[in-house]
């Protein structure tokens, strides 16, 4: 009987191991080809910077910047080796005594709670397995560990690893959890920083510093009781490191400039496609952030200005774009882009009022009329071909009599912008207007020198340009150049180029419009001490109110008004609701530079 029982127990042990064996091959032959992390790159932002070098904000689906183990400090990979796998330099990719120990738990509890897997483990499980607890899941991710370890050294897994787990609110691999949490590169991290950042992969919600700093602390006091007795840190380096005082960087503004950003960022997305997000692409911007900042101030301190006379829900936009290049240099598209994204600078069209009659001055100066010709400032009736009568009124309601072109501009004489679109046809007002970068929908009636249409402001700065530029017109040019992870420029920008306006005529209609700001609807700007050309419009019922002026450097163009197309209140003309904001951006971006000329001095 014991002949036969040892027998059968023979055949039940070998089928079991036979059953055990196949089962472990269908493992393993079915495991993914660790090889492919040679050609392995993360996922890694792109990133956005401004001219002067500001991070501006960064594209992504995983918030990650890979950076290099040797670039990091010893105690940084050291305290997650001590929390995570204090046996990684000796293991062969799977503990046997942590999985001894993580079995036992596990035992216990009735249920898997307790991973013990190594590093090496959890890179594997990141990069190859599905996120779910079984046995079969476990024997995959050790036989993948096993087959990692025999092609890789230990520094390269350390590296994958350590650029690729999550830490927590956004953040995806150490360099990026270094900036989020403590506002610097993981190359500056102090003991006490790569502890708490350590510390956090187990549990990235529990232990976050910004949710709970209280069970970071002390799961970062943890990590650095490993560190010591382990040898990473001495008792005197514990201590300093338990006292060091953590700064958290509790206020993060993850994009700065975020009209431009979000432009940018649906252009960019026509081309680069899932790319723009996951390539690390590095986009130099023409944007200069220091002139952003004094954007965003002015136009900040211009809707106040307004509030205070008049009720809220005033809107203002504001573009800056170098005269001479056609390069963005600051935008914004409305008060608060975290309460409406809607881009007012570029997407809303509003009509212009009276900044539209420099077109109608261009085209008659073309036609053979000279800025000291004369014309009478009196009432005028149009009579279309059906009969309707038009009977545009100045805005004072006053007449001049005789007056040469050039103060009908300053002046913003209506009549006689209706007098001249009459005499050379709107049609050619159109045209110009056409060649000048305007491709909103323009319709050649008279009213059309008064601004009866709806444009951009992008549309109306960019067209400006030509007038301060010699007749020359520009692409506007949002980046520089795009550099790849490897720092391989991959794209520049293509601008196109062209005269538009004879230099001559070019140069009359800058005289022109200089005297708009020396003696005209803008001359409280001449209080700024610096030579500057533009015009005002005000549309009828004082609901778009603009100015685009421009200097030897600089365009800038200014609207407010209301989303809704309400009056934004009587009397609020460009030159008092829009002309300020402008004189504050421009006075300063010129004091900013007086200033670096003196220092440099």
């Amino acid at each position: 009987m014991l002949k036969k029982f040892l027998i059968s127990l023979s055949i039940l042990f070998a089928i079991i191991s036979g059953i055990s064996i196949g089962y472990l091959y269908w493992i393993i032959t079915d495991l993914p080809a660790v090889t492919a992390l040679e050609h392995y790159r993360p996922v890694e932002s792109s990133k956005l910077y401004s001219e002067d070098g500001v991070l501006l904000g960064e594209f992504y689906v995983e918030k990650r910047t890979f950076i290099p183990l040797r670039e990091l400090p010893a105690h940084v990979k050291n305290a997650f080796i001590a929390i995570e796998d204090e046996r990684f330099y000796e293991h062969p990719g799977v503990d046997i005594f942590g999985i001894l120990r993580a079995l036992w738990v596990d035992i216990k509890a009735g249920t898997i709670v307790q991973g013990g897997s190594t590093i090496t483990q959890q890179l594997a499980k990141m990069l190859f397995l599905k996120p779910e607890k079984s046995i079969k899941r476990k024997l995959k991710e050790a036989a993948l560990a096993v087959k990692i370890e025999r092609t890789y050294t230990k520094d390269e897994i350390l590296e994958l690893y350590i650029n690729q787990i999550f830490f927590g609110s956004g953040a995806y691999g150490i360099e990026s959890a270094s900036q989020t949490f403590f506002g610097k590169s993981a190359k500056h991290l102090s003991i006490a920083e790569a502890a708490m950042l350590a510390g956090l992969p187990k549990a990235p919600t529990t232990y976050n510093p910004k949710k709970n700093f209280v069970l970071a602390k002390k799961r970062m006091l943890l990590v650095l009781s490993r560190m010591e007795a382990l040898g990473f840190i001495t008792k005197e380096q514990r201590r300093e490191a338990e006292q060091y005082k953590i700064t958290l960087r509790n206020k993060i503004q993850h994009v700065k400039a975020p009209y431009f950003y979000e432009h940018l960022r649906l252009m960019l997305e026509q081309r680069y496609k899932h790319r723009l997000y996951t390539e690390g692409l590095r986009i130099y911007t023409t944007l200069n952030y220091s002139m952003q900042r004094y954007a965003e101030e002015a136009v900040k301190h211009g809707i106040e200005a307004i509030e205070k006379r008049r009720k809220n829900g005033i809107e203002a936009a504001l573009i800056a774009i170098d005269l001479k290049t056609g390069k963005l240099r600051a935008i914004v598209g409305g008060r608060d882009f975290w309460k409406s994204q809607f881009n007012r600078a570029i997407r809303a069209l509003r009509q212009p009022g009276s900044a539209f009659k420099p077109f109608v001055y261009l085209t008659a100066l073309e036609k053979g009329f000279t800025p000291d010709d004369i014309l009478i400032d009196e009432p005028v009736i149009y009579r279309d071909d059906i009969g309707r009568v038009w009977a545009p009124r100045n805005y004072d309601n006053s007449y001049r009599g005789p007056v040469t072109l050039r103060t009908a501009l300053a002046k913003s004489i209506n009549s006689i912008a209706v007098k001249l679109i009459i005499a050379v046809g709107p049609k050619a007002v159109v045209k110009r207007a056409r060649d000048l970068g305007i491709k909103s929908r323009l319709l050649p009636y008279p009213s059309l020198a008064l601004g009866a249409a709806d444009v951009t402001l992008l549309e109306m700065v960019r067209a400006y340009a030509v007038f301060g530029n010699n007749g020359i017109w520009h692409d506007v040019i949002y980046y520089d150049m795009i550099k790849n992870r490897d720092s391989i420029t991959i794209d520049r920008p293509k601008q196109h180029v062209y005269r538009v306006v004879d230099r001559d005529i070019a140069h009359e209609m800058d005289g022109m419009l200089r005297a708009v700001v020396q003696e005209g609807t803008a001359r409280r700007a001449k209080r700024l001490g610096i030579d500057a050309a533009g015009k005002t419009g005000t549309t009828n019922n004082y609901s778009d109110a603009w100015f685009i002026g421009y200097t030897d450097d600089i365009v800038v163009g200014v609207w407010v008004g209301r989303d809704n197309h309400k009056p934004i209140g009587r009397k609020e003309t460009g030159s008092r609701a829009a002309l300020p904001i402008w004189m504050e951006f421009i006075g300063n971006i010129y004091n900013q530079n007086r200033a670096s000329t003196n220092s440099s001095g």
